[in-house]
């Protein structure tokens, strides 16, 4: 077999010289893009570097020239595209190994018995940082022990882990110093459900007055709902679409007891649009902003949620749709990373039932409950 390496501008140009030199029967073995020429590293000219090559066994004389020719360019787009598909592959290959590599490598730092309730954080999605650092002190704690710790010995420590870790954090609600609540957060988290729920328990619950304002103004559905929600719970509703309207409904309302503003739910991603947000909410001593959450979202694009928001000054957390997953490593995750208090969760539909007031047992319930029952 002669193999060749050629050099050109093109793919189309290489291919001639190939033809010209091994002829319609040679076979394409690589090509990349090179940078050839310049000075001093610089004004270098992209080319084409190609490894063609011709196998000098006998060639049946069956096949017309022509068809040669269309089964070598057939070939050689098959060759090229074959080529791509197996760089692609094995670029996912070796990112597997290395994320197998780092995971085997944290798992070998704990015996068999810690390495379950390790997978099974990383299975509820807490981070991998934090439920290392979980899983140590349980290890270290017990290395100070005398006694050898059983399995449930170990879940149970788990779950107090989890519950010394979350004392520090706040799960107060709205605060009755509060007069101005914005509920803020990416579309379709539930922002507008929340809010009802928030202030069916306010007036239930607290004999509050509440009154509602809308900046949604981009959905006539979320205007809609809540006018619905004002409807049954006997509130007045203000629909705003500026800064100067928002002023004049505040002012409107302000012998109302507690005021709940629904924002409008954009792309998080869109920066200018958190800057509006920001831009178009009083700030006061009795106003109280609250990021609203869903722990059906990805772990990382609620980081992403997170740290996008957090130049509102949010005071804390709301995470909803408790009842749509079965991973809650998420209310872990921004609390105890950035020391933020949950509010609120909710789990359903139903307003005003299905709100919850967090706990640090009701939390570490949800993320290692299963784990002691199984």
């Amino acid at each position: 077999m002669k193999v060749k390496k050629y050099v050109a501008p093109t793919m189309p140009e290489a291919m001639n010289k190939i033809r010209k030199e091994l002829g319609s029967d040679a076979v394409i073995l690589s090509s990349k893009e090179i940078q050839e020429g310049g000075f001093l590293g610089f004004f270098k000219k992209r080319k084409i570097e190609v490894i063609a090559a011709l196998d000098k066994g006998p060639i049946s004389t069956k096949q017309s020239t022509s068809n040669k020719m269309i089964a070598s360019n057939s070939n050689i787009h098959r060759q090229k595209g074959q080529m791509e598909t197996d760089l692609i592959n094995e670029m996912k290959s070796m990112r597997l190994i290395l994320e197998r590599q780092s995971q085997q490598q944290i798992h070998n730092k704990f015996a068999l018995e810690y390495q379950v309730i390790y997978q099974h954080l990383i299975e509820q999605e807490v981070g991998g940082e934090l439920a290392t650092d979980i899983v140590q002190n349980i290890v270290n704690k017990h290395e100070a022990s005398t006694t050898s710790p059983d399995n449930r010995t170990i879940q149970k420590d788990l779950k107090q882990e989890i519950e010394n870790r979350l004392s520090s954090l706040s799960f107060a609600g709205i605060s009755n110093t509060a007069k101005v609540v914005h509920f803020v957060g990416p579309t379709g988290v539930g922002k507008t459900t929340t809010l009802a729920k928030v202030a069916a328990t306010s007036m239930l619950k607290d004999k509050k007055k509440v009154a509602f304002i809308t900046m949604d103004t981009y959905r006539i559905a979320a205007i809609d709902q809540l006018k619905t929600y004002a409807k049954i719970l006997d509130t007045p509703v203000e629909v705003v679409y500026s800064v100067e309207d928002y002023k004049a409904a505040i002012e409107k309302l302000k012998n109302y007891d507690l005021i709940l503003v629904d924002t409008a739910g954009r792309n998080y991603r869109d920066e200018q649009y958190v800057k509006e947000l920001e831009k178009n909410m009083i700030s006061r001593d009795n106003v109280e902003n609250y990021l609203v959450l869903s722990l059906t979202a990805k772990p990382k694009d609620i980081n992403d949620i997170y740290y996008n928001f957090r130049h509102i000054h949010i005071k804390s957390l709301i995470f909803t749709k408790v009842d749509e997953t079965r991973q809650y490593g998420s209310l872990l995750n921004i609390p105890l990373t950035h020391n933020m208090g949950i509010s609120y969760l909710t789990n359903g539909q139903e307003v005003p039932d299905n709100i919850l007031e967090p706990t640090k047992e009701v939390i570490s319930n949800l993320i290692v409950g299963d784990l002691i029952d199984s």
